[in-house]
């Protein structure tokens, strides 16, 4: 028992890293994209498109991976 609740909390901790580390990397990412944009209309449009795509996907991801309490 004590061996497979180990398990599960080394798998807890892994996905929760691994949504960190990508979360990261996409404020990042965004961060770079924004300052080449600079105020092109058409650049930022794309920004702001990708941008609300990948913030429903992360808020989905921390959701689904939230320990419950």
């Amino acid at each position: 028992m004590a061996n497979q609740d180990i398990t599960a909390l080394e798998t807890e901790v892994s996905e929760t890293v691994g949504i960190m580390e990508s979360a990261k990397a996409l404020i990042d990412g965004f961060a770079a994209r924004l300052a080449e944009a600079g105020v092109d209309p058409a650049k930022l449009e794309a920004l702001r498109t990708d941008l609300d795509s990948h913030s429903t996907a992360l808020a989905e991801a921390v959701a689904n991976n939230a320990p419950s309490v």
